[in-house]
């Protein structure tokens, strides 16, 4: 039996740590690419010290940083992430110009329910991705500061692919709740965290989850870490953007 095999579940989500450690500045990683693509071939994440987003889609995964993006790998270690096999049961073309707003009150509706997880990959022509990626923290910062160093990246009229995953309101604070969107261009050389975007023709597919197995790491930072944010709301606003 293959290390996939004795690791796959149909309809698991697989993450690595919570957003709430990475609030509080737990930037050490925990598990290397090595072992995150046993999990899944399908994912968004960050690196340690915050160099740079992680996303990974088709079995491929890549490190977007400065705008740049390079395949990651054997060393590449991860404080947060989130991984999964993609199998979508649902598929859905846009083929008109929507703003995110429309998008993704059309997203909902394509879905049974907003209870459930949902990993979701945007494939095709956009309008406008506006991106970030946030620069290497040496020191372990709160992560609404480290945001502060951020940088920017605006695509224009661009192919390329929206990965991500869409979480209940009851998770918050174990992953970002509601849509949280990684994008990387068709030439695989830029990309970075989603803040806002316009599709203009994209192919939708999205596969539904019923489990989600979290990976809590015994290091001593996350053994210390204040996990009970007392304005955890503001804090994911400000370091999602």
């Amino acid at each position: 039996m293959d290390v996939k095999s004795r690791l796959y579940k149909p309809g698991e989500i697989y993450q690595v740590s919570t957003m709430t450690a990475l609030l509080d500045g737990v930037y050490d990683g925990v598990l290397n690419y090595d072992q995150i693509k046993q999990h899944g071939n399908f994912g968004i994440g960050t690196f340690s010290h915050l160099d740079g987003e992680l996303i990974g889609f088709d079995g491929n995964f890549y490190r977007l940083r400065g705008g740049c993006a390079v395949p990651m790998v054997s060393q590449d270690r991860t404080p947060f992430c989130t991984v999964t096999y993609f199998n979508p049961q649902i598929t859905y073309t846009v083929d008109k110009p929507m703003n995110k707003i429309t998008f993704e009150k059309l997203l909902k509706k394509l879905v049974p329910s907003e209870n459930l997880f949902y990993a979701v990959c945007i494939d095709g022509i956009f309008k406008e991705v506006n991106t970030r990626t946030v620069s290497y923290q040496e020191k372990y910062i709160p992560m609404t500061e480290a945001v502060n160093s951020q940088q920017t990246i605006n695509f224009k009229n661009v192919k390329g692919k929206i990965v991500g995953f869409w979480t209940p309101f009851y998770a918050q604070g174990i992953a970002v709740s509601g849509y949280h969107f990684h994008f990387i261009d068709d030439a695989l050389q830029k990309g970075g965290h989603v803040f806002d975007y316009t599709v203009d023709d994209v192919k939708i597919s999205i596969d539904q989850k019923t489990h989600m197995n979290l990976y809590t790491p015994d290091i001593k930072s996350f053994l210390n870490a204040k996990l009970s944010r007392n304005d955890l709301m503001n804090e994911i606003k400000i370091a999602e953007g």
